[in-house]
């Protein structure tokens, strides 16, 4: 513990110098005021990183919780929301983030990385194998809120389609007697495996049956979002429910296409995120699916050298079949 602190103070100081060392003359004017001018590539990105951080503190985070436009639900679907606030396990990722985007050298040698291999691998991929870009969708805090939960009795099963890295099935897994997951990208299923979750393949997982079955910001980056929603409906046991998370207003996004379009979308009009909710009940109650309660959380996602993080407006839909 002392040694990685001498580390990271020892790293610090040397940073320091070399901002030191980097910065052109300071030049004062008649009025006395300072101005800086950051010479080189990394005293630039230092300081860009500097004026970031300062942004970002800035930023009232109790604003990722609220919906924007209220007025605009349909007053069925506004009765269902459940508010969220900011928790400590929130708390402790941003900080997380904060103290990893400040590691120069090491973000340096990520983009290196990317750089090279951006032409062989998916960006997801590349995260995995760098074991970098976790992202936090809710806390355990939030998962039991939205799910009601007050008891310690376990659900049976679950899976996490399109799992990731796993951070966010590690913090549901405490509720379930058996957790099983998707992924893609084979260095994200590596870093599944490890953690001990079952990793199902793609073609198997819906010949199974779940209590929950939750699906996480996948909707609007996997290539036929409406056949998914349909194996998902088949693939929950009697009383089961889906939990869908999906980044509002739409923007449909397929990493693994050339054209990075999908081949269906998702019937969401509205130009924003509340519009879009209205029709995406709609649109479930097609597929005889409810929306029994829902609520909005930021999508956080760890940073990069010019970042500490990055987050989008999230909506999470607690869904069970009306028959």
């Amino acid at each position: 513990m002392c040694s990685n602190v001498y580390f990271r103070v020892t790293v610090s100081v040397l940073v320091s110098c070399m901002c030191v060392a980097l910065w052109s003359r300071v030049d004062t004017d008649v009025t006395e005021k300072v101005m800086f001018r950051p010479r080189g590539k990394i005293a630039r990105a230092i300081y860009l990183k500097q004026e970031s951080d300062r942004r970002l503190e800035r930023i009232d985070k109790s604003k990722w919780y609220i919906l924007k436009n209220k007025e605009l639900l349909q007053d069925d679907i506004a009765s269902l929301f459940v508010q969220m606030e900011m928790d400590t396990d929130t708390e402790n990722f941003l900080e997380n983030c904060s103290e990893k985007s400040d590691w120069i050298f090491t973000q340096l040698w990520h983009s290196l990385v990317e750089l090279c291999l951006t032409f062989f691998l998916t960006r997801t991929s590349i995260n995995g194998l760098l074991g970098r870009g976790s992202m936090f969708v809710f806390s355990t805090e939030h998962f039991k809120k939205l799910l009601n939960i007050t008891s310690d009795a376990k659900f049976g099963s679950l899976l996490d389609i399109g799992a990731g890295d796993g951070a966010t099935t590690e913090r549901m897994a405490p509720f379930f007697e058996q957790v099983s997951a998707t992924e893609i990208s084979p260095p994200m299923r590596w870093a599944l495996a490890k953690k001990q979750f079952r990793v199902l393949e793609l073609t198997d997982w819906a010949g199974h049956k779940f209590d929950v079955v939750t699906c996480l910001n996948v909707l609007d980056r996997c290539d036929s979002p409406l056949s998914l929603l349909e194996q998902m409906k088949r693939a929950l046991n009697p009383g089961g429910v889906l939990i869908i998370a999906l980044v509002l207003p739409y923007i449909p996004y397929v990493e693994t296409s050339k054209s990075f379009a999908p081949s269906e979308r998702l019937p969401l009009e509205g130009d924003t995120a509340e519009e879009q909710i209205n029709g995406f009940a709609a649109f479930l109650s097609s597929l005889d699916l409810k929306i029994w309660r829902w609520t909005k959380m930021p999508y956080i996602s760890e940073g990069d050298i010019e970042q500490a993080y990055y987050w989008l407006d999230d909506y999470i839909f607690l869904i069970a079949p009306t028959s």
